[in-house]
């Protein structure tokens, strides 16, 4: 592979990928948006500047990694106790819906498959594609608000939270039962193996860096170990327990997300992320999508996967909350705050692309479904917000 490439390559990407970013940041839409939006110009879709490789693969996949780190250490242990069961049950309700609806969805497209076929499995992870929520976007919307505290608004987040984790398991349920030689109890038994390791080794390490962060507060050495400890879950993860390879970095967050510096440790990995890994993952979706190779049947596929995509998440989280005692407005609150998706829903296509579990042209299902909820949510729950609340 030629150096002097590849540092064209990432001068190119990072430099546009910020441009748009921006600009998209501008019309009130979140920045990933405007990233995946610039992938898609410079790839095979537009302007060929850029061509994905072995190389741009591999930093995306350190994006990957940083991203679910991060997730895990904004995770509000405290928050997620005090809405408890509610959220659980909410979370439960919003992730099988949707992945009931998106299996369907795939079938009726392209034929009923017998379970265990390759299509069977394809269809399943279309509905596992549905099944993520974006907690980041979820977040700022509910901040702008000023509804980030209040029942709903944390009933929202921590079954945001929740629905991420479940959906994560998902996933890795999914892309196991598609290996001939894997069974739902050896699928299951290594997923408990796998949480019981980090759970022991998390409570070590934890009070190991606790003590270490008391000590030297904000010293560079507790980001350091947070991310060695990162990458070594997420090999662990993925090498000896067939887990996917997030599932590790998204726990190691949730391991040091109680840590009086987790906040630190999250900026310091935020500056690692914002200026160049996380920029190259979200354009390499764009870089993997070719626009030209779309015809008529995946563009009503896309446009019906957006419909199922938004009203499955409604339907699931609003009448789990309406069982949880929730009424009125408040439904539609709750189920229109989970209907956001953003970097889960790509990191999970990106996966299913490289299992062969999907093909690269529902990419553009899946963009679009980003695209459609990130600027609708908020629209839709301003709108709710600012009628009153019935009392009756």
């Amino acid at each position: 592979m030629d150096k002097l490439q590849i540092l064209r390559d990432l001068a190119i990407i990072i430099i546009i990928a910020k441009v748009f970013g921006l600009i998209s940041r501008r019309l009130k839409a979140p920045q990933v948006v405007g990233e995946i939006v610039a992938g898609l110009i410079l790839g095979p879709s537009i302007l060929k500047m850029v061509n994905s490789n072995d190389f741009i693969s591999g930093v995306a996949e350190i994006g990957v990694i940083l991203l679910m780190f991060s997730a895990g250490l904004e995770t509000n242990i405290p928050q997620l106790r005090k809405t408890g069961m509610k959220a659980t049950v909410i979370a439960c309700s919003g992730v099988f819906v949707p992945l009931v609806f998106g299996t369907a969805l795939y079938m009726a497209f392209y034929g009923w498959a017998p379970p265990s076929s390759d299509d069977f499995f394809k269809a399943v992870f279309i509905g596992t594609i549905l099944t993520a929520t974006s907690v980041s976007i979820t977040v700022q919307v509910l901040k702008e608000l000023g509804k980030i505290s209040d029942e709903v608004g944390t009933t929202i987040l921590s079954a945001a939270i929740i629905d991420d984790v479940i959906g994560i398991l998902v996933l890795t349920v999914v892309m196991s039962f598609r290996d001939p030689n894997s069974v739902i109890s050896d699928v299951i038994l290594r997923t408990i193996a796998f949480f019981i390791l980090a759970f022991v080794v998390g409570i070590l390490l934890y009070k190991i860096i606790k003590a270490i962060d008391k000590k030297h507060p904000h010293t560079q050495r507790i980001p350091i170990i947070g991310l060695a400890l990162a990458l070594a879950l997420s090999y662990l993860a993925d090498k000896y327990f067939g887990i996917a390879d997030i599932t590790g970095a998204y726990v190691a967050g949730i391991i040091l997300s109680s840590l009086d510096d987790s906040a630190y440790i999250d900026r310091k990995m935020d500056v690692n992320s914002y200026m160049i890994f996380g920029p190259v993952f979200f354009v390499s979706i764009g870089l993997q999508t070719d626009l030209r190779t779309i015809d008529t049947t995946i563009m009503l596929f896309s446009v019906c996967f957006v419909i199922v995509g938004l009203l499955s998440k409604i339907i699931g989280c609003g009448l789990a909350g309406f069982l949880c005692g929730y009424r009125n407005r408040d439904i539609l609150k709750i189920g229109v705050g989970m209907m956001t998706r953003g970097e889960v829903a790509l990191i999970v296509s990106k996966k299913g692309l490289e299992a062969g579990m999907m093909d690269g042209k529902f990419f553009t299902a899946v963009i679009l479904l980003i695209v459609v909820s990130s600027i609708l949510t908020p629209i839709i729950l301003k709108m709710l917000y600012s009628e009153p609340t019935n009392t009756n």
